[in-house]
C-alpha cells in the first residue's frame, strides 16, 4: 500500500507524493556506491552561514547530522524551543513504535538491539505519519534529528522539500562512547540525563575536552534506566555502521553547499553559545531569555 507524505515545498505550497513508489525508484542504486560516486568538493570557506531571521520567521527546514550520542537531540530540542518549530527525532519515533502493540514492534526490536540501521521504508513510513499529523494541526517548519541517515533518504527528502541547512555535530569517538554509556532516561517523566563525567587531557599541544555530567533532579534519580541499545558492544557497532553508511550523507549535503560543520568544544555551557553564533542566532537567544 502506498504511503503518502506531505511536506511544505518552497515555503507555502504542498507537494503530495507516494513514498512507496519513490523508495522503489531508488532501490536499484547502491547506497554505498552513491556515496563513493560523489566528487569531493572543496571545503566551505565560511565558518557560519547568513541565517539571521526575524522573530516572526520560523519556517526553517533544518537537519541535524552526527554520530550516535553526539547530542543531536539535545541541540535540536533547544533550537526547537528557541525558534518555535517542531523537533522531530526519528529515533524517538522508532522507540515509540517499539513500545506499541503495532505490527512493526517485534521486527524493530530485533533490528535496534543489534545496532543495525532501520530500513528506509520503515523510517519514512513512521516519519510520514508524524509529519502528516503535525500538518493537520497547522505546524510549519521542522528540525529533523536522525533523518536522513542514508543517501537514499537524503535524495527522497530533497525531492519534496527545500532543506535550508544541515548541521553536522562532531565529537571524538572516545567521548562519544563514554556519552552513550552514561545516558540515562527517567521512566516517569522521560527526561534525558547523563552520569558520565568526560575529562580528556590534551596531548602534543592539542586541546583537551571536558563535559560535565548532566545529573537528574532528586525526584528522578531513583527512576533512571539505560536504553537497551546503550551497551559498549552495540554502541561500537552503531558507530561502525554510521561511518560505513551515513557519513556519505555528509558529502551529499557538503556538495550542495548546505553543510555546516560544528566541532563540539565541550559540554552544553561551552557549545551552546558557540553554536548560536555559528547560526547567527545570539540575538534570538537573548530575546528569549529576556521574556
Amino acid at each position: 500500500m502506498a504511503v503518502f507524505y506531505r511536506l511544505p515545498r518552497a515555503r507555502g505550497s504542498t507537494q503530495i507524493f507516494s513514498m512507496t513508489s519513490t523508495v522503489r525508484a531508488f532501490s536499484s542504486s547502491s547506497i554505498s556506491n552513491s556515496g563513493n560516486d560523489l566528487k569531493s568538493p572543496s571545503l566551505l570557506a565560511q565558518k557560519s552561514l547568513p541565517l539571521r531571521r526575524e522573530p516572526r520567521d520560523r519556517n526553517v527546514h533544518w537537519v541535524f547530522l552526527g554520530c550516535p550520542g553526539v547530542g543531536k537531540g539535545t541541540y535540536a530540542s533547544r533550537l526547537s524551543n528557541l525558534l518555535g518549530v517542531p523537533h522531530i527525532a526519528t529515533g524517538d519515533l522508532v522507540r515509540e513504535e517499539l513500545t506499541s502493540s503495532g505490527p512493526l514492534a517485534s521486527r524493530l526490536a530485533e533490528i535496534v538491539n543489534q545496532g543495525k540501521l532501520v530500513s528506509d521504508e520503515i523510517v519514512i513510513n513512521l516519519l510520514s505519519k508524524h509529519l502528516e499529523a503535525g500538518e493537520a494541526k497547522g505546524k510549519t517548519g521542522f528540525i529533523l534529528d536522525g533523518f536522513p541517515r542514508t543517501i537514499t533518504q537524503a535524495e527522497i527528502l530533497e525531492g519534496v522539500t527545500n532543506i535550508d541547512l544541515v548541521i553536522n555535530l562532531k565529537l571524538r569517538e572516545d567521548a562519544l562512547l563514554a556519552k552513550c554509556l552514561g545516558r540515562r532516561i527517567c521512566s516517569e517523566c522521560g527526561g534525558n540525563y547523563n552520569i558520565a563525567c568526560i575529562d580528556i587531557k590534551g596531548e602534543n599541544g592539542s586541546p583537551g575536552l571536558y563535559m560535565a555530567p548532566l545529573l537528574p533532579p532528586s525526584h528522578c534519580a531513583s527512576k533512571l534506566f539505560t536504553r537497551s541499545d546503550d551497551t559498549e558492544e552495540v554502541v561500537k557497532e552503531r558507530l561502525h555502521v554510521y561511518k560505513e553508511m551515513t557519513q556519505p550523507v555528509e558529502e551529499f549535503y557538503r556538495s550542495n553547499g548546505k553543510l555546516l560543520e560544528f566541532d563540539l568544544p565541550g559540554g552544553i555551557p561551552e557549545s551552546w553559545p558557540k553554536l548560536l553564533r555559528a547560526l547567527n542566532l545570539e540575538h534570538d537567544d537573548k530575546q528569549s531569555a529576556a521574556v
